[in-house]
C-alpha cells in the first residue's frame, strides 16, 4: 500500500507539520471552542436525559477520533441539540431518563448509529443519505427546534421537574430561576452580536455559578447542576441487547445517522469550500461513525458536527485539525480538575443555553420563501413540520413521512414528464408551440420534445402522447422526436421506442429522431431499433432535422 492509499484511510497522516505560529493560532481557536462546548455539553446531556457529565465526555474522545479520521479539517464534533433531542424522544417510551437502563439504551443507540455511518462510509454509500431533500430537512429542523424550546420552558421559567400538566399544581414558580434563565438568554444574545469570538457561554456559566453560590441558591432549594464526577471517562459496555429492543432502536438509530450526516454536510461544505477542495462525504462518514462509537464506549450519547461551533472554529481563525487537539486537551483538563466548579450553576442557565441555540434554528420566513419557489415542496415542508410535532416523542415519523412525500412527488414528476409540441421561435430556438403561439414546423408534422429520460417511468407517457396525436390528427404524415434532453434509455424505454416505431410504420407515418446522445443511442442500437429505412430518419443535430423537415417529403435524406 503506497502513501496515497494509506492517507485515504488514515487522513491524519496528511496533516500539515505545525510551526510555532501555527500552534499559537490553533491553540487560540481550540480553546475558544472548548470553552463553548463544555457548558453546551452539560446542557445537551440534560436534553438527552443522560447524566450531565456525559455531555462533557461526548466532547472528548469522540472529537479526537472524528478529527483523526475525517477529511474535513475544522469541524467541531460533539453533542448537538438535534441528536440530543432524538435520543430523549426515542427512549422516552422505553425507560426512565437518567436510569441505568436509559444510559444502556442510549449507548446502544450511539453504537448502532455509529456502525451505520461507518458501514456507509466504508462501502462508499454516502449518496444514499442525500435522499432527504431540503424541504424535508427544513420542516423537521423547525419542528424539532419548537419541541426543544418547549421542553426547556419549565426549567427556564422556574418549573424545573414539572410537566406542562403539572404547572398549576405545587409551589409557585421560582422567580430566581426565571431571572437566571432570562438573564442568561439576554447575555448570550448580546455576546453573540457584540463579540462572537468571545466564549460568552462559559462566561455565563462562571458568572451564574458565582451569583448562585453568593446568594445560596442551592441551599434555598434551587435547581442546580450539583456534583459532577471528576476524571476521564472509563470504558463502558452497555451489556446485551434483546431482539425486541434491537428492533425498537434500529429506526431511531437510522434517523440519528441521517440527521447527523445532514448536520455534518452543512458544516463540511462550508469548510471545504473555504479550503478550495471537494468534500469527501464518505471519509467524513467514517470519521463521524468512529466518533459515535468512541462516544458510546465512553458511556455517552450520539455526537455530530455542530454548525454553530464549526462556524466559531472558522471565525476564530483555525486553519488545521490541530485546533481540535487543543480543544480536546482543554476538555480533558476540565474533566480532571474543573467539574466541582459547575456545582452551583442553575439548571435554568443550562435551559437558556439550549433555548438560545435552538432559537437560531427557527426560521418561519423560510416557509414563505419556499412557498414562492415551489408550493408543492412548501407543502411537504409544512407537513413534515406538523408531523414532527404531532408524533412527539416519536419524532422520527416526521422525517419518514416527509421523506415518503418527497419521494412520491419525485416519482410523480418522473411518471408525468414534460412533453411539449415544439415550434421554431424567432430567436432560433425550439420552444413550446402552444405557449408561445408558434406555427407548426411543417404541415402534417407532429414535432415533440420530452424533457426526461426514456425509462420505465416516462416511456408510457411518451407513447401515449404520440398515440393521442395520431388519433387527433388523421392526416399526420411525420412525427419528429427532438431527443437532446434524453440522457438515458433503459430496457423499458427501448421496448416502448420499438413499439412507437412499429405503430407509426403500420399507419404509414414517418419517424424522425434528432440529437440523440451517445449513451441513449448505444442502447437503441444494441436493440436494433435505429436501422434507417424509408420510414425512419435520424439526425445528429436539430439543425439537420429542421433543414430536412422543411423540404418536400420525397427529398428528405436518410442520415447515417
Amino acid at each position: 500500500m503506497n502513501r496515497d492509499q494509506l492517507v485515504r484511510w488514515l487522513p491524519f497522516l496528511a496533516w500539515p507539520r505545525p510551526d510555532r505560529a501555527l500552534l499559537i493560532n490553533e491553540a487560540s481557536a481550540g480553546i475558544t471552542v472548548a470553552l463553548m462546548v463544555i457548558p453546551q455539553g452539560v446542557a445537551y446531556a440534560a436534553l438527552a436525559g443522560m447524566p450531565l457529565v456525559t455531555g462533557v465526555y461526548a466532547a472528548l474522545f469522540p472529537a479526537l477520533i472524528a478529527v483523526l479520521f475525517s477529511s474535513s479539517a475544522r469541524l467541531s464534533v460533539g453533542p448537538t441539540a438535534l441528536t440530543s433531542l432524538l435520543v430523549g424522544a426515542s427512549l422516552a417510551p422505553l425507560a426512565v431518563p437518567g436510569s441505568r437502563e436509559w444510559v444502556a439504551l442510549a449507548v446502544w443507540l450511539t453504537l448502532l448509529s455509529g456502525g451505520m455511518q461507518l458501514l456507509l462510509g466504508v462501502a462508499r454509500f454516502g449518496w444514499l443519505l442525500r435522499l432527504v431533500n431540503s424541504p424535508v430537512l427544513m420542516g423537521f429542523t423547525q419542528g424539532a427546534a419548537v419541541l426543544i424550546t418547549l421542553s426547556q420552558l419549565p426549567a427556564l421559567l422556574g418549573f424545573t421537574g414539572r410537566s406542562y400538566t403539572q404547572l398549576l399544581q405545587g409551589p409557585p414558580p421560582d422567580l430566581m430561576a426565571i431571572a437566571f434563565g432570562l438573564g442568561g438568554m439576554a447575555m448570550l444574545w448580546v455576546g453573540k452580536r457584540i463579540a462572537p469570538r468571545f466564549p460568552t457561554t462559559m462566561a455565563l456559566v462562571a458568572v451564574s455559578a458565582a451569583a448562585s453560590a453568593a446568594v445560596g441558591y442551592a441551599l434555598k432549594g434551587g435547581a442546580v447542576i450539583g456534583a459532577l464526577p471528576s476524571g476521564l471517562p472509563s470504558f463502558y459496555w452497555p451489556g446485551g441487547l434483546g431482539a425486541t429492543e434491537l428492533g425498537t432502536l434500529l429506526l431511531p438509530a437510522f434517523l440519528i445517522t441521517l440527521v447527523s450526516f445532514l448536520e455534518t454536510a452543512s458544516s463540511a461544505k462550508v469548510d471545504n469550500a473555504r479550503a478550495g477542495k471537494l468534500w469527501n462525504e464518505n471519509q467524513d462518514l467514517i470519521g463521524q461513525g468512529l466518533g459515535k462509537i468512541a462516544s458510546g464506549l465512553s458511556g455517552s450519547f450520539p455526537t455530530s458536527s455542530s454548525f454553530s461551533r464549526s462556524a466559531i472554529t472558522l471565525y476564530a481563525g483555525a486553519k488545521t485539525q490541530w485546533s481540535t487537539l487543543f480543544s480536546v486537551i482543554v476538555v480533558a483538563a476540565a474533566l480532571l480538575w474543573a467539574m466541582p466548579l459547575l456545582f452551583h450553576v442553575p439548571q435554568a442557565v443550562l435551559a437558556s443555553v439550549v433555548v438560545t441555540a435552538t432559537l437560531g434554528l427557527l426560521k418561519p420566513r423560510a416557509f414563505a420563501a419556499l412557498w414562492r419557489i415551489s408550493r408543492i415542496e412548501a407543502a411537504i415542508a409544512v407537513a413534515t413540520f406538523a408531523l414532527t410535532i404531532a408524533t412527539a416523542p416519536s419524532i422520527y415519523w416526521g422525517v419518514l413521512g416527509g421523506l415518503l412525500a418527497a419521494l412520491a412527488h419525485y416519482m410523480y414528476r418522473h411518471l408525468h414528464p414534460r412533453i411539449i409540441e415544439v415550434g421554431l421561435h424567432a430567436d432560433g430556438s425550439l420552444r413550446d408551440r402552444h405557449l408561445w403561439h408558434l406555427p407548426p414546423l411543417a404541415p402534417k408534422l407532429y414535432a415533440l420534445r420530452m424533457d426526461a429520460e426514456l425509462d420505465f417511468a416516462s416511456a408510457s407517457t411518451l407513447e401515449h402522447a404520440i398515440t393521442a396525436a395520431l388519433a387527433e390528427r388523421p392526416g399526420l404524415t411525420d412525427v419528429c422526436l427532438f431527443a437532446h434532453p434524453i440522457n438515458r434509455v433503459d430496457l423499458t424505454g427501448a421496448e416502448v421506442f420499438g413499439n412507437i416505431r412499429r405503430l407509426l410504420e403500420s399507419q404509414g407515418v414517418r419517424l424522425h429522431l434528432s440529437g440523440l446522445k451517445l449513451p441513449a443511442q448505444q442502447v437503441l442500437e444494441r436493440a436494433g431499433l435505429l436501422k434507417p429505412d424509408a420510414m425512419f430518419f435520424s439526425y445528429r443535430t436539430d439543425a439537420e432535422a429542421l433543414a430536412a423537415l422543411s423540404r418536400p417529403p420525397h427529398e428528405v435524406p436518410v442520415a447515417a
